[in-house]
C-alpha cells in the first residue's frame, strides 16, 4: 500500500493549533453577552480537567489559565493529533461598571460560566426632583389672592 506524505503538513498543525484559524480560532474561545444587571462569559475548554483551570482577577484584568493534557495511554502511538494540548491562558479587561468582587465560576460540560454583576452605583436609577421654593411661593401667592377675593378688596373703604 502506498501512501503519499507530506513532511510540512504537521508543521501547518501545530502553526494552526497556535495561532488559530478564521475557520477554528485559538485554543479558548470565548462566547459574551449581557443579561439584566449581569455579564456572562463563556470560555469553551473541552477535554480540560477543572482542577486544572486557574482563574485570577487583578484589578481590572481577569485572567483564566487552563492545561488539555493528551487523553488516553501516554506510551501509545498517536496516529492523529488535532487537538489543541498544552497551557492555555486568556486575559479580558473588565470595565469599572462591574463588580468583580461578586465575581461567580462553574464548569459544566467543557464550559468555563463566568457571571460578572454589574456595580450597584453604574446601574441606572431614578432621581427624584424636588420642587424649588418659586413654585412654593407661586402657589401661596395663588391661595392668598383667592381668599383675599373674599374679603374686601384692598382699598375700598367700608361703610
Amino acid at each position: 500500500m502506498l501512501m503519499r506524505t507530506d513532511p510540512f503538513r504537521q508543521l501547518d498543525r501545530v502553526a494552526e493549533q497556535v495561532l488559530g484559524t478564521t475557520a477554528r480560532p485559538a485554543a479558548m474561545p470565548i462566547y459574551a453577552y449581557r443579561k439584566g444587571d449581569e455579564f456572562v462569559v463563556l470560555f469553551d475548554l473541552p477535554g480540560v480537567e477543572s482542577s486544572s483551570i486557574n482563574l485570577t482577577v487583578e484589578r481590572n484584568v481577569l485572567t483564566v489559565h487552563a492545561e488539555r493534557t493528551r487523553p488516553g495511554d501516554q506510551d501509545a502511538e498517536l496516529l492523529i493529533g488535532e487537538r489543541p494540548q498544552g497551557t492555555f491562558s486568556r486575559q479580558l479587561f473588565l470595565g469599572e461598571t462591574l463588580d468583580s468582587d461578586r465575581l461567580t465560576a462553574d464548569y459544566t460540560d467543557g464550559v468555563l460560566r463566568l457571571r460578572l454583576p454589574v456595580r450597584e452605583q453604574a446601574k441606572p436609577r431614578r432621581i427624584e426632583i424636588a420642587v424649588g421654593r418659586q413654585e412654593h411661593s407661586s402657589i401661596e401667592a395663588n391661595a392668598a389672592s383667592s381668599n383675599a377675593e373674599e374679603s374686601e378688596p384692598v382699598g375700598a373703604t367700608s361703610s
